[in-house]
């Protein structure tokens, strides 16, 4: 793997949830209470370390977009706990799958996803896995997050891929873009086979992916505790996280 451097419809009562934000949130929820069972992520007084997977093909502009706005948030939670070290990784285009240097500053993350652009292509799943199994193998990893929103590749090829990266004791945490079922299908079992957890999220909700990547953080940088603490202030979000994991 290389290495960057780079209608008029009525207006709802303010009192009930249209029925898809109520979906939304009740997945949301269900996904934060998974994170429990995982028990602690970084060892005490370490900083944790996260690997940001990005699905950057084309039709993922508009939430790629978001992400680089969100990523600052990961850092903030992540800062109020300990600490983390991010690596960004990413890929596009024919076969192009690339990964960043170790990140602990917001602006250099923020700045090295602000010089991507999506281009179209297939996914590269599988290379995700691999890639964060030899980084942990090297120097343990407590989380991979990945963001997208479809699978092309052979599902058995990446569960064999995803039960290898739970040997390696690195949580998969998959964040879905909207209902493609073959890539829920995907998503959820390699949450599973990494003792993670799974989260769709509506196509363009910042507000909903930006609660996901809070919590993520937290867990990769405190464990179970700092995400508990989390849900306490904040809710919904992280815990959908904290069910899944417990």
């Amino acid at each position: 793997m290389s290495t960057d451097r780079p209608d008029r419809t009525p207006a709802p009562d303010p009192g009930t949830r249209a029925p898809a934000e109520a979906s939304s949130r009740a997945e949301i929820d269900a996904f934060l209470a998974q994170i429990k069972a995982l028990g602690p992520a970084a060892a005490g007084g370490a900083r944790g370390r996260l690997i940001f997977a990005l699905d950057a093909t084309m039709s993922r502009q508009p939430t790629w977009d978001t992400a680089c706005r969100l990523q600052a948030e990961m850092f903030r939670e992540a800062a109020a706990v300990g600490g983390l070290d991010i690596q960004l990784l990413y890929y596009r285009g024919f076969g192009e799958c690339r990964a960043s240097k170790w990140i602990s500053q917001t602006e250099r993350l923020a700045d090295l996803m602000a010089r991507i652009d999506c281009r179209g292509g297939q996914t590269q799943i599988g290379k995700v896995l691999a890639h964060a199994r030899r980084e942990s193998e090297a120097n343990k990893v407590q989380v991979l997050v990945f963001v997208g929103d479809a699978m092309e590749e052979p599902l058995d090829h990446l569960c064999a891929a995803a039960g290898e990266l739970g040997l390696c004791g690195v949580a998969a945490f998959m964040f879905q873009e909207g209902g493609d079922p073959v890539a829920e299908q995907a998503f959820r079992e390699i949450a599973r086979l990494t003792r993670g957890a799974y989260c769709r999220f509506d196509p363009g909700a910042a507000h909903q992916l930006g609660e996901l990547l809070r919590a993520a953080a937290a867990y990769a940088a405190g464990g179970v505790r700092a995400l508990a603490d989390l849900t306490a202030r904040s809710g919904a979000g992280s815990r959908k996280l904290l069910q899944q994991l417990t």
